[in-house]
């Protein structure tokens, strides 16, 4: 997808998500400067580096200016890893440090100290004569330096000596509220990746990185989400919805109701996306299921990603209305996710859902993700404004591998009698389907309607939805029900009840 850098090679990091978001890797021979502020990962993302290093066969040296040895191997174990074929190079070890002379040294004027700890890194660069190179961190040597141009000049000595070394380096740095210093150090850097921490709200901490830059390489801009997990940094890529397409299969996805699948002139087809939308209890999960459990029966895949609701509940929902839900699970036909929002990051979310597409690839049978619901998937959003474009970018890559999207959408209130959200989903979803409840003498019923077809026909009449111990079933068109889609529903010769006044 990205041309990438055509005259050096390309050295992984250790990480393959992180290389596909910087276009393959960092070029070698260069000096790269990863920064964010404590907690962020730096560290960890550098040993991935050292240890990609290592398994090639490398030479890799971590020069340690503010953590210990042992600080540094207790990082390593937290991830089962050793520090095995990595050079560690202490440059004030903790041992010395009462030591008479060393105590001394301390009174000796900073410059002078920053040249004495630089001669004895470059010492040990020039015994171990490694091609990769840490520097953890950057902020003692600025303290050292005393001033932002001595700071400048002491690194841009470093660049070009290992410019000569045939090194490429990581310099780590710590980003608080230096933002002078930090955009020194990036007009020097080759390239620049920042990681960050954020604290919502309510929930886990949520992390995220960015390419700041990298010189002559074409890389996936924007941020995106990464955790700290056992084994290294998670990373989850944005995605990118315009990637090409793949050939879409003919036909109709059915949902395996005889009723629904007329009012859509015989299903939807692969690709579309249709959401669900009406109050709390009108069945709409329980219909994005029976989609789900369709597509399985008929020799397909389906995954559901559940945010509301707990997997007991909904199994046991599914089987009292008739949906072999769990045999489904059990052959692996069915994928059933229990998204907790607190927890998991949008970016994250996005890439299970982009994994699972992936791995239907050239699979027979028809393809169905339900996303249940739309609502917990704002809460998992850090602002509301992020949720159409994320939600645009997930739905234009499911549709360029033909599988069909089905949202779900709670409206406001109990009996949603406005038919409007503060989640404006309608406009980026193929197909609406809405569901409503409506009196008819002394029953509360429920109701059925395709507002929206984007491609395609659609019947325009409104329809009673039943849900059963059988199973789900569209019934035949309310002729002699008025105002249905507004809750409000009476017979046309009754008239209308007393009161306000009500919509046409």
């Amino acid at each position: 997808m990205f041309p990438g850098n055509k005259t050096r090679p390309l050295l992984g990091t250790g990480n393959g998500s992180l290389d596909l978001i910087l276009g393959g890797g960092l070029a070698a021979h260069r000096v790269y400067l990863v920064e964010g502020s404590p907690g962020t990962g730096k560290t960890t993302l550098a040993l991935e580096f050292l240890r990609e290093g290592v398994r090639n066969g490398e030479r890799v040296l971590h020069v340690t200016l503010s953590e210990t040895l042992d600080e540094l191997a207790a990082v390593a174990e937290s991830h089962g890893w050793t520090l095995d074929g990595i050079e560690v190079f202490e440059l004030s070890p903790p041992e010395l440090s009462l030591e008479r002379d060393v105590r001394y040294s301390m009174y000796e004027p900073p410059e002078v100290e920053l040249i004495e700890s630089t001669k004895a890194v470059l010492a040990r660069v020039e015994q171990v004569k490694p091609s990769r190179v840490v520097f953890d961190s950057l902020a003692e040597m600025q303290l050292l330096a005393q001033t932002p141009l001595r700071f400048r000049r002491q690194v841009l000595a470093l660049k070009q000596y290992f410019a000569g070394k045939q090194c490429t380096v990581l310099l780590l740095n710590d980003r608080l509220h230096d933002e002078h210093g930090s955009q020194q150090l990036h007009s020097i850097a080759h390239g620049v990746v920042q990681l960050e921490r954020l604290s919502p709200e309510f929930g886990a901490a949520r992390r995220r990185l960015q390419v700041i830059k990298v010189r002559g390489m074409d890389f996936r801009g924007g941020y995106h989400d990464f955790a700290i997990r056992r084994g290294g940094l998670a990373v989850f890529p944005r995605l990118v919805g315009s990637e090409p397409a793949r050939h879409l299969a003919e036909g109709t996805v059915k949902s395996g109701i005889v009723g629904l699948d007329r009012l859509l002139d015989g299903g939807i087809r692969p690709g579309r996306s249709v959401l669900l939308l009406g109050p709390a209890g009108t069945g709409k999960s329980s219909l994005a299921v029976q989609c789900a459990v369709h597509a399985a029966r008929s020799g397909g895949n389906a995954a559901i990603f559940e945010f509301d609701e707990t997997l007991e509940a909904l199994a046991e929902r599914s089987a009292g209305l008739g949906m072999d839900l769990a045999a489904h699970l059990e052959s692996g036909r069915v994928r059933l996710e229990d998204i907790d929002p607190a927890e998991m990051s949008p970016g994250e979310f996005i890439q299970l859902v982009r994994r699972t597409a992936d791995a239907w690839e050239g699979m027979p049978g028809d393809k169905v993700v339900v996303i249940d619901s739309l609502i917990g998937f704002l809460y998992a959003m850090p602002e509301e404004r992020f949720l159409i474009v994320q939600l645009r970018e997930l739905l234009t890559y499911l549709s360029r591998r033909g599988v069909v999207s089905i949202l779900t959408l709670a409206q406001h209130g109990f009996l949603g009698h406005r038919l409007g959200n503060s989640i404006d989903a309608s406009y980026i979803a193929d197909t609406v389907i809405v569901l409503r409840y409506y009196e008819a003498g002394d029953e509360v019923h429920k109701a059925i309607s395709v507002m929206k077809r984007r491609v395609g026909r659609h019947a325009r009449t409104v329809h009673e939805f039943r849900m059963t111990a059988e199973g789900l079933s569209v019934g035949e068109p309310l002729s002699d029900i008025r105002d249905v889609l507004s809750g409000e529903g009476f017979r046309r010769d009754d008239g209308p009840p007393p009161g306000p006044s009500h919509g046409t």
